[in-house]
């Protein structure tokens, strides 16, 4: 075994972190993506997978033959079923970054996947025959799938930050967020897989059809009974990635940084890191004493707002500003997939067929733009930047969305392929854009002992403002004219006046980036001001 050639004695720097830092691109760096990376596909999976399935629901539980229309779910309904999710992430984002603080990256990581295991079978396995029932157990399962899922944020972030050399750490974190895409896409298949099955096996005619006989069934024909197993199977199948991270991430040993800044261990963390890099270093408890002794201020404390105030300032404002336009782009999707005739009328469908162009709508846009700009930003990210590809990536969405806003209504009428075009440009840019750096900035700027607590905090920010998105831009959205809303909605400022408002909010997105500073290059111990020169001597001696 190679002995490192750094002198521990007169270095400011901790020889193991200082390793890590400087390390070559090797097997372990790919190891950690995967597993990290997984999560985050398992993440994506079951947060986008019920866009996919919700107005099966509807049809299944939700039908009045009185209105002569498929069955909807009620807007409470489906505000509760489409964000439960992401309350529970919220959640789960503010706890578990808070443990993982506490306990440590490896313990509170196991603990995560046992909730998302547990709480994605338990979805598909919700109980009760009447639609109150189902709908209740559901969203009761999904808040604690959302728990799970929100603790994988400030946790996968940070391990990978922590095990990254500082040259091409934000690629590596980047790859972590990238496997969100990967998820979305696999989300769509399986449905689109499942509803194919299904839809040979049990086929239906379109809605339609049910009006043509005389007197029109009380029952929609074109739902098939054995359709309720479709949207189980979808959400039960998201366990399967979580499982076969589970044994992987138990492998890993606790990240360096935790255990010598965080518990002080300086013997654990270099046997633990010799395992990884192959190499021998010395145990340095001394300096790690020191280190822990001057950096020891809370999170609550004048220290810590002098030093990262302004930081976590910036890093919650940019993810709250940016969820808001990325969780609201579906106000206009419908327009889109309508003029593309990628998803005709619910009335021209059967229940299945339905599922099957929902998803495939979903995959497209996907592989179209939103995968793209995820793995733009993996590799240029560390040679253009993180401030830069935040800067343009809230720019180029302002630009997008008042390109949309301005011509709205002559775009929709007719003009599909531009407003498409936008549409998937906007997508592009958020990805290629502040929807991945605002994941890797909070992961490099706080210290170790606080590194979780505040990525999760930031996180818990961004996922506030996906529920402002989601929800209050689709209230919003509807229309001013008195019954012209969707059903059950109340009138609303309408698409055109919505999409102003995201382009307003992009733009004050694009300032609060000067809140954050550029981390490209630097040692995530420079960024948090944890190597502190002053407490070592040049011959390693206490300083006087």
């Amino acid at each position: 075994m190679a002995r490192i050639g750094i002198d521990a004695g007169r270095s400011p720097y901790l020889e193991v972190l200082s390793a890590l830092d400087k390390a070559k691109v090797q097997w372990y760096h790919f190891t950690a993506i995967v597993i990290a990376g997984l999560g985050f596909f398992t993440d994506a999976y079951d947060l986008f997978c019920i866009s996919t399935v919700s107005r099966l629901l509807g049809r299944l539980y939700y039908y009045n033959p009185d209105t002569k229309h498929p069955g909807t779910l009620p807007p409470n309904v489906s505000a509760a079923v489409n964000g439960v999710a992401l309350c529970g992430t919220l959640v789960g984002q503010l706890f578990f970054g808070w443990l993982g603080d506490k306990m440590g990256r490896k313990k509170v990581y196991g603990a995560t996947l046992k909730i998302m295991v547990i709480c994605s079978v338990a979805s598909g396995l919700s109980i009760g025959s009447t639609a109150r029932s189902v709908m209740t157990t559901l969203c009761f399962f999904r808040f604690w799938l959302g728990f799970g899922i929100g603790g994988d944020y400030p946790l996968s972030a940070t391990i990978m930050a922590e095990y990254a050399n500082q040259r091409t750490r934000g690629s590596f974190i980047a790859a972590v967020f990238a496997m969100q895409g990967t998820g979305i896409v696999a989300g769509a298949t399986v449905s689109i897989i499942v509803s194919v099955i299904f839809n040979r096996t049990f086929p239906r005619p379109s809605f339609n059809q049910n009006l043509i006989t005389s007197p029109p069934p009380r029952e929609d024909i074109s739902t098939p009974p054995e359709a309720d197993i479709v949207w189980r199977l979808v959400f039960m199948l998201g366990a399967i990635p979580a499982l076969v991270t589970y044994y992987w991430r138990m492998k890993m040993p606790e990240t360096a940084r935790y255990t010598a800044l965080v518990e002080g261990n300086a013997q654990q963390a270099a046997m633990d890191m010799t395992k990884v890099l192959d190499v021998e270093f010395a145990v340095e408890q001394a300096k790690v004493d020191r280190l822990r002794a001057v950096d020891s201020y809370s999170l609550f404390s004048r220290e810590f707002a002098r030093r990262h105030g302004r930081h976590l300032l910036g890093t919650t404002s940019t993810w709250f500003l940016l969820d808001i336009a990325f969780y609201s782009q579906n106000l206009f999707q419908k327009d889109i997939f309508t003029e593309m005739e990628w998803l005709p009328q619910a009335e021209t469908m059967s229940a299945l067929e339905e599922v099957f162009r929902i998803s495939r709508a979903q995959a497209l846009i996907a592989l179209c733009s939103t995968v793209p700009g995820y793995w733009f930003t993996v590799f240029t990210i560390d040679r253009i930047g993180r401030r830069p590809i935040q800067f343009m990536g809230f720019a180029m969405m302002t630009a997008f969305m008042f390109a949309l806003s301005i011509p709205y209504y002559t775009l929709r009428e007719g003009h599909y392929l531009p407003l498409l075009v936008l549409y998937a440009f906007t997508f592009f840019f958020a990805n290629f854009g502040p929807n991945t750096t605002t994941f890797i900035i909070p992961a490099e700027l706080f210290p170790a002992r606080l590194r979780s607590t505040c990525h999760g905090i930031s996180a818990a920010a961004g996922k506030a403002g996906a529920i402002v998105g989601a929800f209050g831009f689709l209230y919003a959205a509807q229309s001013s004219k008195e019954g012209s809303q969707e059903v059950g909605y109340p009138p609303g400022l309408g698409v055109r006046t919505a999409l102003i408002l995201l382009g307003i909010i992009n733009g004050l997105g694009f300032l609060c980036t000067f809140l954050v500073p550029e981390t490209k290059g630097l040692s995530l111990e420079d960024l948090s001001g944890e190597n502190n020169v002053e407490l070592v001597s040049q011959d390693g001696a206490d300083p006087p």
